[in-house]
């Protein structure tokens, strides 16, 4: 079972990383990329609206939505339950965000688990460096392939292989309808003082590059800052900020200690809006199934907190607890 792989807890594997020849930067295949961050530039040529900023702040939330719900929970991990349509819907929404098709985006996070922080982990900050884990995995053409073998289970279905085929579609078509609301608005409404250039540089370009920030944040910062409340064989930790800037993937160790849960929030102050998301979204029935936590991963919270409580640093480092009380 899928799920049984992802949530093996395996050693870790930190040391000193020599990078492989093979693991270059590949500058003709990373020009789309670096593309959407020099147009993102355009915010301070095309000038500022309210109206502009607005489309820009919810295309961010509703993107951010459909990579944390669509790709991450549901697609790599089958935290839940929905029809095929809705999946295609999630599947769309998320490859409009510009990082790359369904298949490919599960499959390398289903890699992260199983080799997570060892030596076969290609973005952890531990082995490598944080500029590696962050972006540079991603501009290297040796990781451009889809994994394959790690989606057996998503090569069914027809319309997913169709989104990762042609992963630009969705951004584009974006990006053009986005040209065409500015444009439409700065004639209908002008005193909202936009237009199609101004849309498209910040609901499109500056929008997506923020989101490819937010998400590689996980990769990058989870792993090296904030706080442990699991003591996972890697090196993932929590993060409130990481949180707030991702809709709840920032709580990062617990999702390590139990990936197979709809929430990441394990408790009810880790605010996770995700997964108050998919709440709403079961009760009108597009989602079902939301698998929680076990009680004894909960549990298993707690005993260390009380644990941490009687010992001094040096007995906890001596045991090898993580270092840092939970959260809350």
């Amino acid at each position: 079972m899928i799920s049984d792989i992802l949530m093996e807890r395996r050693p870790g594997e930190p040391g000193a990383w020599k990078p492989d020849p093979s693991e270059r930067m590949d500058l003709p295949g990373s020009i789309p990329f670096l593309t959407v961050h020099l147009a993102a530039l355009g915010v301070f040529f095309t000038g500022f609206s309210w109206t502009a900023a607005a489309v820009a702040a919810g295309l961010y939330v509703v993107r951010m939505f459909g990579i944390t719900a669509g790709y991450h929970r549901y697609l790599s991990h089958k935290s839940f339950q929905t029809s095929r349509v809705f999946q295609f819907v999630l599947a769309a929404l998320a490859t409009s965000s510009g990082q790359m098709g369904p298949l490919w985006w599960a499959g390398h996070h289903r890699l992260h688990h199983l080799h997570s922080d060892t030596a076969e982990d290609v973005h952890s900050p531990v082995v490598r460096t944080v500029w590696w884990a962050h972006v540079g995995w991603i501009l290297c053409g040796k990781y451009m392939q889809t994994p394959r073998r790690m989606v057996r289970d998503l090569e069914r279905y027809p319309e997913l292989e169709w989104l990762n085929r042609h992963y630009l579609v969705p951004p584009t078509l974006l990006a053009l309808a986005l040209t065409g609301l500015g444009w439409w608005l700065g004639r209908r409404f002008p005193a909202l003082g936009t237009n199609g250039l101004q849309m498209l540089a910040w609901a499109f370009f500056a929008g997506t590059v923020c989101l490819y920030h937010g998400t590689f944040s996980i990769n990058s910062f989870c792993h090296l800052m904030g706080r442990r409340r699991y003591n996972t064989k890697d090196s993932s930790r929590n993060s409130f900020l990481l949180a707030l800037v991702t809709l709840g993937e920032g709580w990062h160790n617990n999702h390590h200690r139990y990936p197979a849960s709809e929430r990441q929030g394990f408790f009810w102050w880790e605010f996770d809006p995700t997964h108050y998301a998919l709440v709403v979204l079961s009760r009108i029935g597009l989602v079902w199934g939301l698998k929680r936590p076990p009680d004894e991963v909960l549990e298993e919270a707690k005993f260390f907190s009380d644990l941490k409580a009687g010992l001094n640093p040096a007995d906890l480092a001596a045991l090898g607890i993580p270092e840092a009380a939970p959260e809350g």
